[in-house]
């Protein structure tokens, strides 16, 4: 019989979100806004899971809780450079776009439902 209780892995998840931007990344189009907006997704893309763990080793609640805001924080500037990034028109890149945002939309309502939890 299979397991129907899944483990949601923020960590895993962030990672893999982390490494799909990546690989998003280097099959757009080389140009001029490209070349100022992919650096800045690249930056926001990964900055939410190297802070989760962060956060995760925290020295205390309040550490905690702002380490857990700049997840949130760099989820909602993910969707914003995902928003400009200039693909290359295809179905495909638009795709992979859709659901790039959609997971860092996902990550914004995850890192608030936590410091609802916590508190704040």
């Amino acid at each position: 019989m299979e397991n129907q209780d899944k483990v949601y892995d923020l960590e895993e998840c962030t990672a893999l979100f982390a490494e799909r931007v990546r690989d998003f990344c280097l099959k757009l189009p080389k140009n001029a806004t490209n070349a100022v907006y992919i650096p800045q997704l690249l930056r926001a893309g990964s900055s939410p899971g190297a802070n989760y763990i962060e956060a995760n080793e925290s020295i205390g609640d309040k550490d905690f809780k702002m380490k857990i805001k700049t997840c949130r924080r760099e989820s909602k500037e993910s969707g914003y450079w995902l928003r400009l990034i200039i693909t290359d028109g295809s179905q495909e890149q638009e795709n992979e776009r859709v659901y790039l945002r959609q997971e860092a939309k996902e990550f914004v309502l995850i890192f608030n439902a936590i410091l609802k939890k916590r508190g704040e």
